[in-house]
């Protein structure tokens, strides 16, 4: 009886939580059905796709390559790198199959009582323009492949089985790096009553912000009659700090203010957020329920102060990312995204620029949690091209539904501080040019009148004569630091933003003699020197930049090109085959600092200490030469020694841009041995040394993993860094080791990386080799907890395992 009793209850329970579920979200991840190519009849129900590819969303379809030259071979002069000559330019889109046709199809169930309600399906990115089939009939089109956008496809359900069918093209020519391609972003299904909230129809804004007191202001678009709406807001711990019931509205749209007393305001330091439950209710009856994240704070900008975040002013210390997440390809990832941020953390870095696309949903909800301020990006292109395919063909149809589905579907997260509404764009010249900024800046006002709308801007000249740099609420300039100067007496804002700075090109571990600055320098290897003195046509190097940050107090911050290497645009040698990555990031593409990392980490991480030294000291054959040694550091001033001998004292001084920034003793002689620098105080008192040592034959493999514990999701994934050591534990910078990687219990192998641009071998292959002397291992969770193990082995060499536990 007492079972009896407990199973009713449980029901009963059941029951009740059923009718208070006011909407559903369920993710479209598994069981998708996926083709590459063009095929017949692919959207009706009945097609049979048994023998097609099963694979999970988010999917990229050509990352697991092969790499071909053919793929992305172009003759072209890239006119926003100042080329007036076309040139076969080669791996400028990753060299990866990302064209053509490919067809995902998905079966999913609709309950009876599902009917009466409204049905949305969202997609949040599809590379690209997507087709969009529903058990056999068209519901709809996009064009963009980083828009987001959903339709309503109530109407077209079946009760049971529906099968979704999406044919996606990427043309040849349509973009300027790797581009991904497949629905590489989620896809759901949003059920709800047909009386509810509208899609992102929730705005929370923050218009006044004190230490003692912050007015919440939420605006709740909706659809039905005769409701009332119900809004409480939560802190952190999940206390109650703010409620209001509102029972009348206005032209569908209830706008609420609410007092939050001693706020907790949201920075990069301190990135708090609170939680809004806005309720839709008709009588008593709970009709719908948004949960919506947000921040507390305010942003200013003005020529007097600069950028000011919550009254206080700061510089954005910011970088570019591009949406592709290495040997992941642009399938979106939040576990390789966290791990990127945390990267870029401990760098640092303030400020993402999601360049040249639409962010993430997953990157700014961990831009909230972890504390970036972000400038939001929409476009590369306007009305003229850049590229053949790109967005030019659907400027005029879908600019405007784009810049508003990017707002709505975003303007709640206190992360964004700044929307782009183009980069690089040629309608730089002339007056029409000039009305569509003024025309997507108006848009941007219009569905988000708190934050300032940019464009990266490279033709300066020609913005300074049109008034296309006038009008924007924010100048950003790409590079072009000569022209800082003018600009900031040209144009009326007072102030200039650093919208992509640098483009300096190193690769990781890889060090060219003579040591010199250069541009746009080529060697045999297909590789740029870590020196950090190399940079691009129309860039400069780091500290050219620096300086601008550090003494005019008008320029509010800077984007560095970029945080992360990524797939596509190999310059310098994007006329040079196999490269097919690019040179430009802090971090290489298997996520491991390069040198510059430390370069920029020396300035912008004012609470750890840096003490960065290069070249490796393994150096056969270079007996007796200058071999020049680079310290980055947070101090000013070190001693060097080789093999206990001193090699003098330097300290920061403002005789040359690097020596300001840089610690360089340019004539130090080679030998094998130990290198030591020691980094000394104000009093020249010892606060901090490291060494380096010539290092032997590789022995033994090392394994660090970025997390030990991982979720047993199906998708969560462990970065686990590969290293050689000789005998003595000091690490092999040169090595070069082919590895195999056996992946066993619960886990998987998923995938790896070296960092090498010109590296050809498949992510997806169980082996790889070093690339100066590391490589990364991503291993992936199952749905079954317990732990996966790792297994590294190479020949000669002493092989090792780690562990990681997935719960």
């Amino acid at each position: 009886m007492l079972k009896n009793t407990l199973v009713l209850v449980i029901l009963l329970f059941s029951l009740v939580l059923s009718a208070q579920q006011t909407r559903r979200v369920e993710t479209l991840e598994e069981n998708w059905k996926f083709h590459k190519g063009e095929i017949t009849n692919a959207e009706t129900s009945d097609f049979d796709d048994a023998q097609w590819q099963t694979v999970s969303v988010p999917h990229d379809w050509a990352i697991y390559g092969p790499f071909d030259k053919e793929i992305d071979k172009q003759t072209v002069a890239i006119t926003q790198n100042g080329e007036s000559i076309p040139t076969e330019k080669t791996g400028r889109t990753g060299a990866l199959p990302f064209t053509g046709t490919g067809w995902y199809r998905k079966n999913f169930n609709i309950d009876a009582a599902d009917l009466n309600k409204k049905v949305l399906l969202l997609f949040e990115g599809a590379m690209s323009e997507p087709e969009v089939y529903l058990n056999g009939k068209k519901i709809g089109e996009w064009a963009y492949g980083y828009a987001y956008f959903y339709f309503n496809i109530s109407d077209a359900l079946l009760e049971g089985q529906n099968t979704l069918a999406v044919k996606l093209s990427n043309a040849e020519f349509s973009s300027r790096w790797y581009p991904g391609a497949g629905l590489y972003r989620p896809v759901s299904l949003i059920i709800k009553d047909p009386a509810s909230i509208d899609q992102w129809g929730t705005t929370i804004t923050t218009p006044v912000v004190t230490q003692e007191v912050a007015k919440v202001n939420i605006k709740t678009n909706f659809s039905g009659k005769n409701l009332s709406l119900k809004t409480t807001i939560y802190d952190a711990q999940n206390l109650v700090v703010a409620q209001q019931q509102t029972p009348v509205s206005y032209d569908q749209q209830f706008d609420q203010n609410l007092k939050v007393v001693k706020p907790s305001l949201w920075s990069p330091e301190n990135p708090y957020l609170y939680k809004a439950v806005t309720q839709l209710y008709a009588g008593d009856e709970l009709k719908d329920e948004v949960a919506t994240k947000f921040g507390i704070r305010s942003i200013n900008y003005s020529a007097e102060n600069g950028f000011q975040l919550n009254g206080e002013t700061r510089k954005f210390k910011g970088v570019c990312l591009h949406h592709d997440l290495g040997p992941l390809g642009t399938a979106v990832n939040k576990a390789a995204l966290r791990r990127q941020m945390q990267i870029l953390k401990d760098l640092g870095c303030n400020a993402i620029r999601s360049a040249h696309n639409m962010p993430s949903f997953e990157q700014l909800e961990l831009a909230d949690e972890m504390g970036f301020l972000f400038l939001a990006e929409s476009f590369d292109e306007w009305k003229k091209p850049k590229v053949k395919n790109g967005y030019n063909r659907f400027f005029d149809d879908y600019a405007e539904k784009d810049v508003v589905n990017l707002v709505r579907a975003t303007r709640n997260h206190p992360s964004i501080v700044m929307w782009s509404a183009g980069n690089e764009v040629p309608d730089q010249y002339g007056s029409a040019g000039v009305k569509r900024a003024l025309w997507l800046q108006n848009i941007f006002h219009r569905e988000d009148p708190t934050r300032p709308v940019t464009v990266g801007m490279d033709q300066v000249k020609a913005t300074m004569e049109s008034g296309f740099g006038a009008i924007l609420d924010i100048p950003g300039l790409n590079y072009r630091v000569h022209l800082y100067e003018e600009a900031y007496e040209k144009f009326p804002q007072g102030f200039i933003l650093g919208s992509e700075t640098a483009s300096t090109v190193s690769s990781r571990g890889i060090y060219k003699f003579p040591v010199e600055k250069a541009s746009m320098k080529e060697y045999p290897d297909f590789q740029s020197s870590s020196y950090d003195l190399e940079y691009c046509s129309w860039s400069n190097l780091p500290e050219t930049d620096f300086i601008m940050q550090d003494d005019k107090p008008w320029v509010i911050g800077e984007f560095v090109w970029t945080g992360f290497d990524y797939l596509g645009e190999p310059t310098p040698y994007d006329t040079s085959w196999p490269s097919r990555s690019s040179y430009f990031g802090m971090i290489d593409l298997a996520g491991i600092p390069k040198d510059r990392y430390y370069l920029y980490r020396s300035r912008w991480n004012t609470e750890d200490e840096t003490l960065h030294m290069l070249p490796h000291w393994n150096w056969e054959g270079r007996e007796g030469k200058k071999t020049p040694v680079f310290v980055y550091t947070s101090y000013d001033r070190a001693e060097l020694f080789v093999n206990g001998k001193s090699q003098g004292i330097r300290i920061k001084n403002d005789s040359t841009p690097q020596t300001r920034y840089r610690l360089m003793w340019n004539d130090v002689i080679y030998e094998p041995g130990t290198l030591k620098v020691v980094a000394l105080d104000k009093n020249g008192k010892q606060a901090a040394e490291k060494t380096i040592k010539t290092a032997g034959k590789p022995h033994q493999i090392i394994l660090e993993a970025d997390r030990k514990t991982i979720t047993a999701n199906g998708k969560d994934l462990s970065f686990v860094t590969v290293s050689v050591v000789d005998k003595n534990g000091n690490p092999c910078p040169t090595a070069t080791n082919a590895l195999k990687f056996k992946v066993t219990g619960k886990g998987n192998f998923k995938a790896v990386c070296n960092g090498d641009p010109t590296s050809l071998a498949s992510f997806y292959e169980p082996q790889m080799k070093l690339f100066s002397g590391k490589l990364v291992v991503l291993v992936e969770s199952t749905k079954n907890p317990g732990n996966l193990n790792l297994e590294v082995s190479g020949k000669q060499l002493k092989k090792a395992t780690i562990s990681i536990t997935t719960l």
